[in-house]
């Protein structure tokens, strides 16, 4: 399968009270079109820095980003990059810009000089893709968070990206939330083909991945499907990660002389782990 999005050795800089600070290190990485990667990193890792070159929000000090093959460096090449890119971050207050959800959603096909009619299409689709079509006649500010958050994922979605990228778009919202944002993301990737990069440092957000990198110091220290990830508990706790409940328990069952195997992740899975090793002893 072709590749999305290329990262060529990229090195980011940034000067704070007149210092020179690396946040992201010599970084390569290739991420194929229509999977689902999550970037796992404490706060400080360089991973949102990461998210931001992604579509062209920041450019690398050194080295190159290439989507779709178009450099991110030229400056030419902006409003095609961000058409391919799109980005969802943190607060969902900061993206919704209209007092009406259709309006709003409507927001940047309207910016596009698309015929009405199409714009109309695109908003119905990119609603109906999150589950939010029935709230479309709403008022944003009289949303729960994770229904916000998917208002603000359908105005990305209207645009027709190939990539969304979403920097931490569950850290503000409750555990109902988060879930109705990652069964969002899932839905899209899996039924729609969109290339999905979710930036987070919540584990369980990365059981469903096709593939996890965990950053530290603006480094790629790990790379892997989740269960390859998840079952180096040593390695995560080492740079301020937890693991999925599941992991931690079949860890510590593990220090505690019962040899479960680590790199299942459901509950059910667990469940039959465990049980296969009682009936076995």
């Amino acid at each position: 399968m072709s590749n999305i999005i290329e990262i060529k050795n990229v090195t980011y800089n940034y000067v704070e009270d007149e210092v020179e600070y690396t946040a992201v290190n010599n970084v390569s990485l290739n991420i194929e079109k229509g999977s689902f990667t999550v970037i796992l990193g404490h706060n400080g890792s360089g991973k949102s820095t990461l998210a931001k070159m992604l579509n062209g929000l920041n450019r690398p000090s050194s080295g190159d980003i290439l989507v779709d093959g178009i450099n991110t460096r030229d400056e030419e090449n902006e409003f095609l990059i961000k058409k391919k890119v799109g980005m969802v971050f943190q607060n969902p207050d900061n993206q919704l810009v209209a007092s009406i959800v259709e309006e709003d959603v409507a927001f940047g096909p309207e910016n596009l000089g698309l015929e009405p009619k199409v714009i109309r299409q695109r908003v119905d689709e990119a609603l109906k893709a999150v589950g939010m079509y029935e709230f479309r006649n709403s008022t944003p500010h009289h949303l729960s968070g994770g229904q916000k958050q998917r208002i603000a994922i359908a105005g990305i979605i209207a645009l027709e990206p190939e990539c969304i990228v979403l920097d931490e778009p569950t850290a503000m919202l409750d555990p109902k939330g988060r879930a109705e944002i990652i069964n969002t993301i899932l839905r899209l990737n899996k039924e729609k083909g969109i290339t999905v990069v979710l930036i987070t440092h919540y584990m369980e957000e990365a059981e469903k991945a096709d593939r996890v990198l965990v950053m530290n110091d603006g480094e790629f220290i790990a790379d892997g499907t989740p269960k390859e990830i998840f079952k180096n508990v040593k390695m995560l706790k080492s740079v301020g990660l937890d693991v999925p409940q599941t992991t931690e328990l079949l860890y510590a069952l593990n220090q505690n002389g019962m040899a479960v195997p680590t790199d299942v992740l459901s509950i059910e899975e667990t469940a039959d782990a465990i049980m296969h090793y009682l009936e076995e002893n």
